[in-house]
């Protein structure tokens, strides 16, 4: 019997004024794949993920999530927060930490949507409170090991080299205990070795964790050896997608890449 996508976004179009980031794009992500996002600057690949994420609102279009019991969710409906209770979780391409907090911190608030009551109820059933805080605590303390951020559970986030708060950022996401793992410009302003070195921490957590992932990376390179699927857009458009060896030999994407199909005049988009 044919499985539905975990995810599916049909028909998006995304405007702000006078400028469409996104025009008419679609993609599926499959459960227990990485699929790697690419394009030029300005494509609309950071615009996928926040219409994804709750952040925007296409104008036209849906995105729908197959819940674990089989339940198709209407994404394009609901808040971020409800998003992110079915499973959704994201990095950003500007690093969105609590600087002045601890890593400890930092990933506890990232359980925040399974921490159920509030004052009253922690207040009435204190015994049930705290053995669910243990549990979270526990969970947390398991993502710090996983991402070898032990040295570093009790630092104030902003005193973190940035390689490292690039590895605190994808631990708060992966502490939501997340079906599906959003991940926009991970390896941004990293050197070589903090690249390789994501790379693998990406590939762990797709593997090792089974959380299927969504990147998007300018590394060509890093998204080609770690991405089972490979979408390209272009203006708002999808022009590709496949595995990576066959969108890299694609005639569309290496004249979006490289050559003078790109219109300058042309407005871009977020």
């Amino acid at each position: 019997m044919h499985q539905p996508p975990l995810f599916e976004l049909t028909s998006l179009t995304l405007r702000f004024g006078g400028v469409t980031a996104l025009s008419g794009f679609g993609m599926e992500v499959r459960e227990g794949e990485l699929l790697a996002l690419i394009g030029p600057n300005g494509a609309g690949k950071t615009s996928v993920l926040n219409c994804i994420s709750g952040l925007y609102r296409a104008q036209e279009g849906s995105i729908t999530l197959t819940g674990r019991d089989g339940t198709r969710h209407a994404l394009d409906r609901l808040p971020p927060h409800r998003i992110a209770a079915l499973g959704v979780a994201r990095t950003f391409q500007n690093i969105e930490l609590f600087k002045h907090m601890t890593v400890l911190d930092n990933l506890m608030l990232g359980r925040h949507v399974h921490m159920k009551g509030g004052v009253l109820s922690g207040g009435i059933h204190l015994g049930r409170q705290r053995r669910r805080e243990i549990e979270h605590r526990r969970y947390v303390e398991e993502v710090i090991d996983f991402m070898n951020l032990e040295p570093l559970r009790s630092a104030v986030v902003g005193s973190l080299a940035y390689g490292n708060q690039r590895l605190v950022e994808m631990a708060r996401a992966l502490a939501l205990d997340p079906r599906i793992l959003l991940l926009d410009e991970p390896t941004a302003g990293m050197n070589a070795e903090e690249k390789e070195s994501m790379a693998r921490f990406i590939l762990d957590v797709h593997e090792e964790r089974g959380v299927t992932v969504v990147v998007i990376d300018h590394d060509i390179n890093v998204v080609m050896d770690i991405a089972d699927r490979v979408v390209v857009l272009d203006f708002g458009r999808r022009i590709a997608q496949g595995r990576p060896e066959a969108v890299r030999n694609d005639a569309a994407v290496i004249e979006a890449y490289l050559g003078q199909a790109r219109d300058e005049s042309r407005p871009v988009p977020p």
